[in-house]
Formats: structure tokens, C-alpha cells, sequence
């Protein structure tokens, strides 16, 4: 017997951390369905057909960038390039597409830290986005190491950063287990020490309350619900399939681990889909 559960345009799904496991929520439409209590239970999710703008709201035959139609693709300060690359922020040129968004979003302080996710990688977020952006990358650990004024600064440290490690997360990696524990306040006074050059002179050329180095905090540990890793990981997708079906094995990051594969669920965000649950009638 099938129960439907929800349906409607899917969002990234929602977390929320507690003394347990993440708390995982999946929008659809103007509702959201509860995820963790499915685990280890049968569910599938359907692609109706339709996939919607997450910014306009207009019927797409692709989605770009995780959810924009091409028009918003090409138009939105959030899909340019130095989103992906904050360093490049043209801001201070006055060539952002558009400058209310840069202000609200790339002109605030921002955070610059490390994050145990398939390994030791560096990484930034906007100050309200914690813990969420660590939750979205599947990290285990995660400590802030600077607090920096706007984008473009964390961007420039996140590059000094990423010239001694990893600045992505190794995504099938992260979804085979959780990694080992590390030393994050070590590996920070390290990377200090081993960029110190470079954050003074970046400090020199920004202002020295531009870029601040925070003192050692406690490490953020993070776990997730998961009954049981998958061995391969095998991405699914509704671009070359009409359903994902499967028992429910764990949540991480934005991925739902079924026993038959992995799906993306940021990556959907605007496509319309029904998920439901079978059970013994």
C-alpha cells in the first residue's frame, strides 16, 4: 500500500542541529515532509513532469545552477561567477548585477573555517549561514578560524588557505562513511602559522579590522542519520529517470542515501515531485 506523503516544487532540504542526528525537513510546495522518521522505511519519490524557476516561478525544461531558469541564470547576482568564486567579487568595480543583493548578502561579515567533510578542506559562509552551510557540505567537524567584513575578504583568505588544502569537499568520499576525527584548533594554528605572510599582507591591503583571526573556539561536532553507508556510491537523478524508489539508508549533506543509490536533492530544488511511502498492506 502506497501513502502520499507530500508533493509540490522541492526545495534544498532544511536541517536543524540538535544533541542527535541532524533534523532533516524536505519543502514541497507550501508544505514539508518530516524525513528522519522515514529512515529505514520503503519510499519513492516521482518527477511530475514540471520543473519551476525557484526565483520566478517559470516553467523551465532545465534548471540551472540548483533551481534557476536560464533568464534568472544569466540575470541574478546569486548565479554569477563569484558566487563560485568569491575573489573575484567585482562589487567595489560597480559592475554587480545587482547591488541591493550584493549588499545584503557579499557586504556583511562573513566567516572563513575548516571542516572535516572527505577531509581537512577550507571553506566561507555568510555569519548567519552557520551551521547550515556546514550541515549542506557534509561536514563531521567544523571550527571558524576568521571573521572577515564581505565576500571578497573571505575569498582572498580562503585562497591563501587553499594553497596548503583542499578548498571542495570529494562529495562520493563524504558519502561512504564518516571520517575520522581530526585536530581542527591544531590544523588552524598550523595553517596560521604556515599562511602568516600572507594574511598580514592581506590585512595591510584590506584593514586590519577587514580580516580578524578569531581565537580558538570549541569544534563543532555534527552527526547525521544514517542507518547504514553505501559502499559504491551511485548517484541518481531525474534528468534520466521518472522515480527514485528505494529503502530510506541515511540523510547527509543534501543527499538522501537510498539502498538502491544517492540523489541530490539541492540539485532539484523546482522540480515538481510526490514522494510517498509503501508499506505491507
Amino acid at each position: 500500500m502506497s501513502t502520499l506523503l507530500g508533493e509540490g516544487a522541492i526545495r534544498k532540504m532544511r536541517s536543524e542541529l540538535s544533541e542527535g542526528p541532524v533534523d532533516y525537513a524536505l519543502p514541497m510546495g507550501e508544505s514539508s515532509v518530516a524525513l528522519n522518521a522515514l529512515l529505514g522505511q520503503s519510499i519513492s519519490l516521482s518527477f511530475l513532469g514540471a520543473i519551476h524557476c525557484v526565483h520566478c516561478g517559470r516553467k523551465t525544461k532545465k534548471s540551472f545552477n540548483q533551481g534557476f531558469c536560464y533568464p534568472c541564470f544569466q540575470r541574478l547576482a546569486q548565479c554569477d561567477s563569484c558566487i563560485m568564486s568569491p575573489q573575484k567579487c567585482h562589487y567595489a568595480a560597480g559592475t554587480c548585477r545587482e547591488p541591493e543583493w550584493g549588499d545584503a548578502n557579499c557586504m556583511v561579515d562573513h566567516f572563513v573555517y575548516l571542516a572535516n567533510t572527505s577531509g581537512l578542506k577550507v571553506g566561507i559562509t555568510r555569519h548567519t549561514q552557520l551551521p547550515t552551510r556546514w550541515i549542506d557540505q557534509g561536514a563531521t567537524q567544523a571550527l571558524p578560524a576568521f571573521r572577515v567584513a564581505s565576500r571578497l575578504d573571505s575569498g582572498l583568505v580562503e585562497v591563501a588557505f587553499a594553497a596548503h588544502v583542499a578548498d571542495k569537499t570529494a562529495w562520493q568520499r563524504m558519502l561512504k562513511g564518516a571520517n575520522e576525527p581530526m585536530d581542527l584548533p591544531r590544523e588552524r594554528e598550523r595553517l596560521m602559522e604556515t599562511c602568516a605572510d600572507a594574511i598580514e599582507q592581506l590585512r595591510k591591503e584590506r584593514g586590519l579590522d577587514a580580516i580578524t583571526p578569531l581565537d580558538a573556539g570549541d569544534v563543532t561536532d555534527i552527526d547525521y542519520p544514517v542507518l547504514e553507508y553505501p559502499s559504491k556510491v551511485k548517484s541518481m537523478t531525474f534528468d534520466k529517470m521518472p522515480e527514485v524508489a528505494g529503502t530510506l539508508l541515511g540523510i547527509k549533506a543534501q543527499y538522501l542515501i537510498f539502498d538502491t543509490g544517492v540523489i541530490n536533492m539541492r540539485r532539484h530544488a523546482g522540480y515538481q515531485l510526490a514522494l510517498s511511502q509503501t508499506t505491507e498492506s
